[in-house]
């Protein structure tokens, strides 16, 4: 499926995405949003990804900025984007999960999902800061009939074990003493 993906960031899928996917490809959703004023956080987990998404944004002259492991200058971008001069902001997800303030953001896209939820939630809890005044969106891309359900379902496991765990009533009932 994730040839899939590349075909529809290059354009070449169109109209197929959504007969296999049933919703809106983010190549439609991305200027729709920007243009109902959103200001949006990307998340790929690939920075392999990420350039393909940049060039298909290129390709439309949709401006945005780019934070990856590799980036030297990480306030320049944060800047740019939190000042409102780009509505969108292309961020590798392991590279957007610690020490980013991005309360100008409205609406956070994971555009493939990561086997950890934590990473994914700090990723989305980059626009969730304080000084944040409004609402904040978040989607999530999944391809139905992929190995992205899979990776979704092992989300939801690990999600559900932590908070069996961390729960009040598993805190009682857990001895962590010899």
């Amino acid at each position: 499926m994730r040839v899939l993906a590349g075909l529809f960031v290059a354009g070449i899928l169109g109209r197929g995405w959504t007969r296999l996917c049933g919703a809106a490809p983010p190549a439609e959703m991305v200027p729709e949003l920007i243009e109902e004023g959103r200001r949006i956080l990307l998340f790929p987990q690939f920075t392999s990804m990420l350039d393909l998404i940049a060039s298909a944004l290129d390709r439309a002259g949709i401006p945005y900025v780019v934070l990856t492991g590799e980036t030297v200058d990480r306030a320049a971008p944060v800047r740019r984007f939190q000042q409102g001069e780009v509505p969108l902001f292309l961020i590798s997800l392991k590279a957007g999960d610690v020490g980013l303030n991005l309360t100008a953001a409205d609406t956070v896209t994971h555009y493939d999902p990561w086997w950890n939820p934590a990473v994914e939630n700090q990723a989305t809890d980059r626009a969730h800061r304080l000084g944040h005044d409004k609402p904040v969106f978040v989607y999530k891309l999944i391809t139905a009939g992929s190995v992205e359900e899979k990776i979704v379902a092992l989300q939801e496991k690990k999600a559900a074990l932590a908070n069996a765990i961390l729960s009040d009533d598993a805190a009682s009932t857990v001895n962590l003493s010899r």
